[in-house]
């Protein structure tokens, strides 16, 4: 009889497992109290079945996840208290409870803290060992950082004010926090990232990025299929995407490399420095000066500030250009396999004036000294689509680009 149950007891384990919805606690936890310094230190170490998800919780701490090639899920809680009591120590490790388990095919290490009050000098670290090819990884932390690397699944990962860093996951990453960084490595997959004033970078993008912070900077080095990106007052800088980019900020500068795209960029008083554009490009800003090389079209507006243009012929879609600045100068290469019909205009044109290199650009004046102003038009190689340039205090100058 006593044979006979020895065998089946593991086969009705089993079988439980199995069952949707069933839990299964962790497995061989253990618990060790240390002296570290002046303060005491509860180390709760565990493991749990492999399984396609997981979701951490915790109300404080960091959280850190590694993928490898290990079978199961393996973790580590690290919770210091500054006490000199190991009573009263021990009593504060009994009001933050960790709890590990695995429902359905979903894995769980939760910390809640039972107590009335946190205590200030407490701090506490999740370490979580899993299986590289999980589905979906979900980290949550009320205030502290969160670091994942090494996943093919998707990441997900929350903060309430803590900084947040991902790298080598290959099924997408959203990413939020309260007010802390966010830095982004090798990511595969379409990346949401928002912080509510953190700077944020990302490295190497293979998928769509959306990137919103209330006030840092944003930073990306390599884009595959282009960015929407947005900023309460903080710079924006884009090295390269191959897709379209949208950058928008409340007062800084925004830079951008080489887009393979459309491009559209406002600021409310930054400068503005493009690269190139395969798509045409829309840059406003209140106050700054525009840049913009190596674009089939533009249309380019400043309250105060100098419009530089570089036209090419990119191969792709051409439409109209217009550049105005209320105060400041205006300069356009153009490309000789450029087609246009160009027109322009400086409205106070007492010591301003239009320049051309191009004969078939034709310039005229009205007025006396005291109320001059200038206008130019003509056609570049048979006429194309319209290019208007406009400054009510400035000069004008077309030159060809070399």
């Amino acid at each position: 009889m006593k044979r006979a149950l020895q065998i089946v007891a593991p086969t009705v384990m089993l079988a439980l497992l199995a069952l949707p919805g069933f839990i299964s606690e962790s497995l061989a936890q253990e618990t060790h109290i240390s002296r570290e310094g002046a303060a005491w230190a509860q180390e709760i170490s565990g493991s749990l079945a492999a399984v396609k998800n997981l979701r951490v919780k915790v109300d404080t701490g960091s959280v850190i996840v590694r993928g490898g090639q290990q079978q199961g899920i393996n973790y580590v809680a690290h919770i210091r208290f500054g006490t000199t009591s190991e009573e009263e120590a021990r009593r504060q490790f009994e009001e933050y409870k960790i709890t590990a388990y695995v429902k359905g095919d979903t894995a769980w290490i939760v910390g809640d803290w039972m107590g009335r009050r946190q205590p200030r000098h407490c701090s506490s670290e999740f370490s979580v060992m899993v299986p590289r090819g999980m589905t979906l990884v979900k980290l949550e932390t009320d205030g502290g950082s969160v670091d994942a690397t090494g996943v093919d699944g998707h990441v997900e990962a929350e903060s309430g004010g803590g900084s947040i860093h991902v790298d080598d996951i290959g099924g997408g990453v959203h990413a939020e926090t309260g007010g802390g960084s966010i830095d982004v490595g090798t990511i595969s997959g379409e990346i949401g990232l928002q912080t509510g004033g953190g700077a944020i970078q990302v490295h190497q993008a293979n998928g769509k990025i959306v990137a919103e912070t209330g006030g840092g900077s944003v930073v990306i080095q390599s884009g595959t299929q282009g960015a929407v990106i947005e900023t309460g007052g903080g710079s924006i800088g884009v090295h390269h995407c191959n897709g379209p980019v949208k950058a928008s900020t409340g007062g800084g500068s925004i830079e951008l490399g080489d887009i393979g795209g459309p491009v559209d960029i406002d600021t409310g008083g930054g400068s503005i420095r493009l690269t190139s554009a395969k798509g045409h490009v829309h840059a406003e800003t209140g106050g700054g000066g525009i840049e913009l090389y190596g674009v089939p079209s533009a249309r380019a507006e400043t309250g105060a500030g100098g419009i530089t243009v570089k036209l090419v012929n990119t191969g792709g879609e051409r439409r109209d250009s217009d550049l105005e600045t209320s105060a400041g100068d205006i300069t356009v290469y153009i490309a000789p396999d450029v087609a246009l019909n160009v027109w322009a205009s400086v409205d106070l044109g007492s010591g301003h004036r239009i320049t051309s290199e191009f004969p078939d650009i034709h310039i005229s004046s009205t007025g006396d000294w005291g109320s001059k102003s200038y206008s130019a038009e003509g056609k570049l190689n048979g006429g194309g689509p319209t290019l208007k340039v406009h400054t009510s205090s400035g000069d004008i100058c077309f030159r060809h680009a070399q």
